[in-house]
């Protein structure tokens, strides 16, 4: 992991996961320094980490002089950028340089060619999971209603769908039901996903979403995640089912999921793939 004397730093985006990571980080006995997003990292970030630098989607120059001015050998990336903050920005000279050789402009050509830039300045980019273990599912989790046999059926049918859309790195999620594809996840995000795929559903419900990392899915830059806010956007589109990959996905917030699968009757699984789903509820 590098020197325990030089701080990590930490490119954070919007939501929950900057947090857990600076906290279990600061819990190792390691100082954490931020590069922070204007209008999209939460400012309460500010009290979790050592030191912090606000900047515009954008300014590359000045994110990877934040992190190695500051002593950061290794970063990771976390939270989310939104869509359209990727289409507005201004990007500085770093940035269009970058911008201008991609052929392609994809998650994994753009953050490969920020972590490429990183390194120039002695900055690796390196894989948050070694500090988030505590919030990754192992096969076997469940909370919520046990699975009916055709929702199992739509899992396994879903995990097939959504590994090829992730292999052509279309989006993460899908959602089926009885054997017909809802909705594939977009440039919009899993929520609006979840959402479209619930209300086509029908006025009964039922969907069942699966979301997945592709085979070789680079962790540095992007970890499926689902929580609380993921459960209840379910719950309010008519999605029964929620199915996570074990051991490659994040679960944020464990017992308020827990609590919320239960109330709100959504199964929440972890899959490893050599079934449909978990055989245990909760």
């Amino acid at each position: 992991m590098g020197s325990d004397l030089a701080p990590l730093g930490l490119i954070a985006g919007s939501r929950l996961l900057p947090f857990v990571f600076a906290r279990e980080a600061r819990r190792q006995g390691r100082r954490v320094v931020a590069a922070a997003f204007e209008g999209e990292t939460d400012p309460a970030l500010a009290g979790e980490v050592d030191e912090i630098e606000w900047l515009r989607v954008g300014q590359l120059g000045k994110m990877i002089r934040a992190l190695a001015d500051r002593g950061a050998r290794e970063c990771v990336m976390l939270g989310q950028i939104a869509p359209k903050n990727l289409f507005d920005l201004r990007p500085d000279l770093r940035a269009m340089g970058v911008m201008l050789r991609l052929k392609r402009r994809n998650a994994h050509t753009l953050f490969g060619a920020i972590a490429e830039e990183l390194e120039k300045d002695g900055v690796r980019l390196v894989e948050a999971l070694p500090w988030l273990q505590p919030w990754i599912p192992a096969k076997g989790f469940a909370a919520g209603p046990v699975p009916t046999p055709e929702e199992r059926e739509d899992v396994a049918y879903g995990l097939g769908l959504a590994r090829e859309i992730a292999r052509l790195e279309i989006g993460q999620s899908v959602v089926v039901k009885r054997g017909t594809a809802l909705a594939v996840e977009g440039f919009e995000g899993t929520d609006a996903c979840l959402e479209r795929g619930g209300k086509l559903a029908g006025k009964d419900g039922g969907a069942v979403a699966v979301k997945v990392a592709k085979a070789g899915h680079d962790m540095r830059f992007d970890i499926p995640c689902i929580g609380p806010r993921t459960v209840e956007t379910c719950a309010a589109s008519g999605v029964r089912v929620l199915a996570v990959e074990a051991g490659r996905s994040l679960l944020l917030e464990r017992d308020a999921v827990e609590r919320l699968a239960r109330e709100r009757g959504v199964s929440v699984v972890a899959h490893d793939g050599s079934d449909a789903v978990t055989s245990s509820g909760s």
